[in-house]
């Protein structure tokens, strides 16, 4: 067996899958096609083993005859006849259901993988999705019968419906089973782009209830049904769901001008396809319905999704979300931080916090936000507190006079531009690592590229800061203490530096938008250097990234309070903005 497909068996991942939709800053919604492309030599002889993994599975539960063949026993069909494929079928003897869907999608190509947005994840995390379903549905712990639609949009290999599907079948043992086996496609359902994920989700989903079929008479059995559909999971469903479950593709995506117009309500900006499934969701929902879905956090501070955050606080409140830690043992090449999160149709007014990791660990109960701007959620018990305090106050470095903007140079675009020595038609160069300790100075690792050619006739204009500034780091290290990384320009800083400097773009910029701003420029850098700060930056966004949105959306005091600290710096300015980060009462 090749050594990924027993990794893939070891991680019991789960698959989600949109094929034909190349994502990317470049990507696109295509017409959806029969079949996937970019199936792999590899992969068409993982999908070859599925008749024998069937084999063993129904013989394990003692049916014989036509049973025993996928083909007679399924109403699914393979996309094409498989038995022809290349190499010797794969031995899936030894795989879980989960197992089969991840060595499917570890057998695609690393670059269809990306593409297509087609990931895994330990099979933990889909068992851990569906109990934030049922507590959300307030379930008791024993096994219960689903009282409605059970779907997924973007399903894949299917796993993420298996916890469901068995609880049900479960739950039904004392019911004719011939009756339950009927009645499952008003349950739980399926639907994909990829043609070969969905027959692998329909393979393990229907393994699921062999055990049901042996229990019908001869006599009475049916070739089981398939859960799972090719289709587009952005097209409504006729029939409401009462929980949708989802690990939907991530990634930018460009829309036809009907669709764009058709998510007008929840876009800003460029489109990101999670958070394009994150609304067809929730609208896909009853009155009593549940979303639970394995997303990126950005749509909860990212400014692209402002109007998704507005959309989802009106008709479904996030009463739940979970943190995922160690990233990188719960996905391959994706870096961004990651959670559990589930809305509720009904009015709610809590949301539960924890942190996934080696154990669940519960962080705080927080008010439920609803607006566009950036939810503030805390990452740690200890910082409950300033979260409860920042969500409420209306004041932010925006509303006080401050506005940010990311640094103009992206380096490798301007490689040819940067030298190591100054010229008249030069511009300094002032990196992240020259911002390190909330001093500025001069990395010398960076003194190769230190100084921009300005060649192009706007450089002038876009490239150049030629006024003080407060800079901050846009991105930091997993390793540095803090998040929020801050330093003053001054003048005499653009003095030394030829009157003029040029920002790369890991580095915010925050300049004044009127001459006598709440803070001054020194007040302000002393003011992102306390902790209390960091800790508020770290309620925003939990990844090591802080955009220019969500500095500017920093909340603050009311701005009488502000103006105060302009005096104020050391342990004095430490304890009055603690303070000012306290509840009221406290």
């Amino acid at each position: 067996m090749p050594d990924l497909l027993v990794a893939a068996a070891l991680s019991e991942p789960m698959v989600s899958t949109v094929a034909a939709r190349p994502l990317g800053s470049r990507g696109s919604r295509e017409e959806i096609t029969d079949l996937p492309a970019d199936l792999t030599a590899s992969a068409a002889t993982v999908l070859a083993g599925l008749p024998g993994w069937w084999r063993a599975r129904a013989k394990a539960v003692g049916l014989a005859g036509k049973w025993l063949d996928i083909e007679q026993a399924l109403q699914a069909k393979p996309p094409v006849d498989l038995s022809g494929s290349a190499g010797l079928p794969v031995d899936l003897s030894a795989f879980t259901p989960e197992g089969v869907g991840g060595a499917y999608v570890e057998a695609l190509s690393s670059a269809t993988r990306a593409r297509h947005g087609r990931h895994y994840t330990p099979t933990e995390l889909s068992v851990r999705l569906w109990d934030l379903a049922r507590t959300s549905l307030k379930l008791p712990p024993r096994d219960r019968v689903l009282q409605g639609l059970v779907l997924d949009p973007a399903c894949g290999a299917g796993a993420l419906l298996l916890p469901a599907l068995r609880e049900h079948l479960r739950a039904s043992y004392e019911v004719d089973p011939a009756l339950t086996l009927a009645g499952l496609p008003n349950l739980v359902r399926g639907i994909d782009a990829d043609a070969f994920a969905v027959w692998v989700a329909n393979v393990v989903l229907a393994a699921e209830m062999l055990p049901t079929l042996l229990r019908v008479p001869e006599a009475l059995r049916r070739p089981l049904p398939g859960l799972a559909h090719v289709g587009d999971g952005l097209d409504m469903p006729q029939q409401a769901a009462r929980v949708v479950v989802m690990n939907p593709p991530y990634g930018r995506v460009r829309l036809a001008p009907a669709e764009r117009e058709r998510y007008a309500h929840v876009l800003y900006g460029h489109a990101n396809l999670y958070g394009l499934f994150m609304a067809g969701a929730v609208d896909a929902l009853d009155d009593e319905g549940v979303l639970a879905a394995l997303v990126p956090t950005s749509f909860t501070s990212g400014r692209y999704f402002s109007n998704l955050r507005s959309h989802l606080g009106s008709e479904a409140a996030m009463t739940a979300v979970a943190f995922v830690e160690d990233r990188s043992g719960v996905f391959t090449s994706v870096l961004q931080e990651t959670c559990l999160a589930t809305f509720e149709r009904r009015r709610r007014m809590k949301t539960r916090i924890s942190s996934l990791g080696s154990a669940e660990t519960q962080i705080a109960a927080v008010k439920v936000q609803r607006t566009g701007d950036p939810w503030v959620l805390p990452r740690r018990s200890d910082d409950a507190t300033i979260a409860a305090a920042a969500s409420a106050m209306k004041e932010s470095l925006s509303s006080l006079g401050w506005r940010a903007s990311t640094g103009p140079l992206v380096w490798n675009r301007r490689s040819d531009d940067l030298y190591p020595t100054k010229g008249t038609e030069r511009s300094h160069v002032i990196w992240a690592a020259d911002l390190d300790g909330g001093v500025l100075h001069r990395d010398p690792a960076r003194d190769k590229m230190r100084f921009l050619a300005l060649t192009v006739a706007s450089d002038l204009k876009v490239m150049v800061l030629n006024e003080p500034a407060v800079l901050v780091q846009r991105t930091t290290a997993p390793e540095q203490s803090r998040r929020l990384v801050a330093a003053h320009l001054s003048q005499q800083d653009l003095d030394d530096r030829q009157g003029r400097v040029t920002v790369e773009n890991h580095v915010n910029v925050l300049r004044p938008t009127a001459k006598d701003p709440v803070l001054t420029p020194e007040a302000m850098t002393r003011l992102l250097a306390t902790k209390t700060m960091d800790r508020v930056v770290r309620c925003i966004s939990g990844s090591v990234a802080l955009s220019a949105y969500e500095l500017e959306s920093i909340p603050l005091p009311h701005r009488d309070e502000v103006r105060k600290w302009n005096d104020l710096q050391g342990a004095a300015l430490e304890a009055a903005v603690a303070a000012a980060y306290r509840p009221t009462g406290e």
